[in-house]
């Protein structure tokens, strides 16, 4: 398995773009073939070439694309098909990005894959995905030089306003502050922080907090073995009342109780690793 994760190099990028990623499966790596992709407040453009196709499921929904896709805002975690070779480059967009990007639309479009052609996206008829597939196992710089460069354009074209100045203010405080402590901080009131954040993400302020401590929790379980795992900590380190709120919290989330979870490790960041930052 081969995968990196960097920043964008460019401010302007940086503002709608949270990291580029690359992940590839070779003829020897064996392991589990249909990992599970947790709730997401964000949006990933996946880069692929047009032979490959990945299907998405969750509950008896199943969604079938060929090529590069977005992985639009879920609230259900999905299963995905990885039983076949591939190779892809992910672009994160920060949360409420597309509200931005003329792609207003697609913020109410939870839980959905779509089929993209990037060159009509991105306004660039020279932008050739197979290149950068070709080339990304082993010049990760000069790959996402090159997305740098076809992005920009793209992102100087966005729009701003009173929403998502708000919404990327909320965002610098939601992960360490209560939801409706915002509000005040903020100097708004709390219908109009809620309204603005729903326009702009799709999602509510709460849904997002709790994506965040999720991912978060996730990576801080990555690095644990089963035997290692105190529950009642865990419970105490992430905010939960006890270990019963926990549960929920997961069963709802992943569909898995804490205890199923640590015996079968079959989310994405437990298959493929936690992607670090070159």
């Amino acid at each position: 398995m081969k995968s990196w994760k960097l920043f964008p190099k460019i401010e302007a990028i940086a503002k709608y773009v949270e990291c580029y990623w690359f992940l590839e499966k070779e003829s020897f790596n064996e392991g589990f073939d249909f990992p599970k992709l947790n709730p997401d407040p964000c949006s990933h453009l996946i880069i692929s070439g047009l032979d490959r196709s990945f299907e998405y499921m969750y509950a008896a929904n199943s969604q079938t694309v060929s090529g590069s896709h977005w992985i639009f805002p879920h609230v259900n975690t999905f299963t995905m098909d990885h039983s076949d070779l591939f190779r892809i480059i992910g672009i994160k967009f920060r949360t409420g990005a597309l509200y931005s990007l003329n792609l207003k639309k697609s913020i109410v479009d939870l839980d959905k894959i779509e089929a993209v052609d990037i060159k009509h996206l991105v306004g660039s008829k020279t932008f050739s995905g197979d290149f950068l597939l070709t080339n990304a196992a082993e010049q990760e710089k000069q790959v996402c030089n090159i997305l740098d460069n076809v992005l920009l354009p793209w992102l100087l074209e966005s729009q701003e306003d009173k929403h998502s100045d708000l919404v990327r203010h909320i965002l610098l405080l939601l992960s360490e502050t209560t939801v409706t402590d915002i509000g005040d901080k903020l100097h708004r009131s709390q219908r109009t922080i809620e309204r603005s954040f729903k326009r702009v993400a799709g999602l509510s302020m709460k849904q997002v907090k709790a994506m965040i401590h999720l991912e978060e929790m996730l990576n801080y379980l990555y690095q644990l073995k089963e035997g290692d795992i105190d529950w009642a900590d865990v419970a105490n380190k992430y905010g939960f009342s006890d270990q019963p709120h926990l549960i929920r919290h997961l069963k709802k989330s992943i569909g898995k109780t804490p205890a199923s979870y640590a015996k079968q490790r079959d989310l994405a960041i437990d298959i493929y690793g936690n992607f670090e930052f070159n």
